[in-house]
């Protein structure tokens, strides 16, 4: 199928499936250049002085958790991880808004379709079609997924579809929302509704919990992490919540990218979900992050809530005025080192990042499998002192998995494959903390991020494997008596701290925090896993 800009009968066959008769214009599967094109004559955003899109997205700069549901329907209501994550929606009111929605769409003037794959390994690779009524929005997902090659869209039938509706706002009583947006999965129907939110992360990270929901099913690991891989083929993962280093460390001249956010992990090995990165860039600079720093120059990266100067046209990546979220969207294959079929054999090496506002947690440290378990379904990091409002000094987050916001099924579920594969592929897990030593935020300092790639570096590739270790004294993990290129003295945190006892009452605080968390989980993990945490 050719990239082309047409107009189809309210009865076409394309659109019966979704549902659509569409009286306007259908764009279906335009290039960059063309979207580019209908955003601006839109007056969607604007393009920068150094070649990106930028787009505003405000009210909404990140996504809006409190707003995502499933739908109860009786092939997976009895799999579903029911709580605060996932959120019920009624068959019946799912109805109603996916049958609003249908006739929104249909009576908009243009339409935007996209066809892509999410799954690098095309044995697992699911086909998913986008509908949208911005151009840039087709872009941002045809960035982020994996775009077909000649041939593939022959007979393309979607295993998903995602309706996207960003400027319709949903009707409370009607829908069963809680507000005006929604963020709907609906796996029985294999169909996602979207609306009354333009921030684009809310498609891929709709796709990604569809994801974590078919792929365990059928054996596979689904996994919120990067991935890269050395010159001897040795590949390693990260996984880290936002803000952690998952998408910094990846990016490593010297390795493979493999991906930067969602990966499987089969019996063949890793494989990226996604053709694309969406990368924080907020204070993102060309001496710290080059490759990076580097796409937000591209034509073709989307950038969102990125503050522009009215006059010059330049993009200013330091101005957080409109949030701390800005982020740029663009293709793998803008990272000079990606690896293009997107897949490799099995990790040699398991990283977790923590940025650990109170200082607590060494800089690096090695896990044993239990210690790696417990740690995975634990998927610490810190809020610093005023990133939200209200939090004056840091708190403590846990995320299950590394991912809790998108994962449909039981943590457990994954804990179990995730462990099975440590086990089977004796697997290294290291814990490396990004965040702050010598004190807590407002009194130490962040950790040096040289030093941090110098630990990365050393672990994958073997430098840590004979070195004599220290066991920390609260979490009883193994901490490196020295690493090659950094300071000794950056390596016990407790030796960084000017008030050791201060120190000891920090580790005693945040030790009884992953205590109280891991509950939750006690229940459905071996002795060993439960034994696994604080010592002390």
């Amino acid at each position: 199928m050719t990239e082309s800009s047409t107009r189809e009968k309210a009865t076409g066959p394309q659109f019966m499936a979704e549902g659509l008769r569409p009286s306007g214009a259908v764009h279906r599967n335009l290039d960059p250049h063309a979207l580019i094109e209908h955003a601006l004559r839109r007056h969607e955003g604007q393009v920068v002085r150094e070649g990106p899109f930028n787009a505003i997205t405000t009210p909404h700069t990140g996504r809006s958790p409190n707003d995502k549901f499933v739908v109860e329907e009786p092939g997976s209501q009895g799999q579903i991880w029911w709580g605060k994550v996932n959120q019920p929606l009624s068959l019946e009111h799912f109805h109603r808004l996916r049958d609003d929605v249908r006739e929104y769409l249909s009576d908009q003037p243009e339409l935007f379709v996209m066809d892509l794959f999410a799954g690098a390994d095309r044995n697992y690779r699911i086909r998913v079609r986008f509908v949208t009524t911005n151009a840039w929005h087709a872009l941002f997902v045809r960035n982020m997924f994996l775009r077909p090659k000649p041939g593939d869209l022959e007979g393309f039938e979607p295993d998903f579809t995602v309706l996207h509706a960003p400027e319709m706002q949903a009707d409370s009583e009607r829908h069963g929302t809680r507000t005006g947006t929604f963020v709907t999965l609906n796996f029985g129907e294999h169909l996602a509704v979207i609306g009354g939110t333009r921030y684009a992360g809310e498609m891929k990270k709709s796709m990604f919990t569809v994801l974590n929901y078919v792929y365990p099913r059928r054996g596979i690991l689904s996994m919120h992490c990067s991935a890269n891989v050395g010159p001897e083929g040795d590949v390693a993962v990260f996984f880290g919540l936002s803000g952690t280093g998952k998408t910094t460390l990846s990016a490593d001249a010297s390795r493979g990218l493999i991906g930067d956010d969602e990966h499987g992990w089969s019996d063949d090995g890793i494989f990226n979900f996604e053709g694309g990165c969406y990368a924080k860039v907020i204070r993102l600079s060309a001496d710290g992050e080059p490759e990076i720093y580097a796409t937000t120059q591209m034509s073709g990266t989307i950038l969102e809530n990125v503050v522009v100067d009215p006059d010059t046209g330049a993009i200013d990546l330091d101005d957080d005025s409109i949030t701390e979220n800005t982020r740029a969207s663009y293709p793998i294959h803008y990272i000079p080192n990606h690896v293009p079929e997107g897949q490799a054999g099995q990790p040699q090496n398991i990283v977790f990042l923590t940025a650990d506002a109170f200082g607590v947690l060494p800089p690096i440290a090695r896990l044993s499998p239990a210690q790696a378990m417990y740690h995975f379904l634990s998927g610490y990091t810190a809020k610093v002192a005023g990133t939200e409002r209200g939090v004056t000094e840091p708190q403590a987050t846990f995320s299950a998995c590394f991912g809790a916001p998108f994962l449909p099924l039981h943590p457990s579920v994954y804990a179990r494959l995730l462990g099975e594969r440590i086990e089977k592929h004796g697997v290294t897990c290291w814990l490396i903390n990004t965040g702050w030593t010598g004190g807590p935020h407002g009194i130490g300092q962040r950790i040096n991020l040289s030093n941090t790639r110098a630990m990365a570096h050393a672990a994958l590739d073997g430098s840590l494997a004979d070195v004599a270790m220290t066991t920390h004294p609260v979490f009883g993990i193994a901490m490196p008596r020295e690493v090659p290129g950094v300071p000794s003295e950056v390596l016990d945190p407790r030796a960084t701290w000017d008030d050791g006892a201060a120190y000891d009452a920090a580790a005693k605080k945040l030790a009884d925090m992953f205590r109280s968390n891991f509950e939750q989980f006690a229940a459905e993990v071996t002795d060993d896993v439960r034994a696994a945490g604080p010592l002390a």
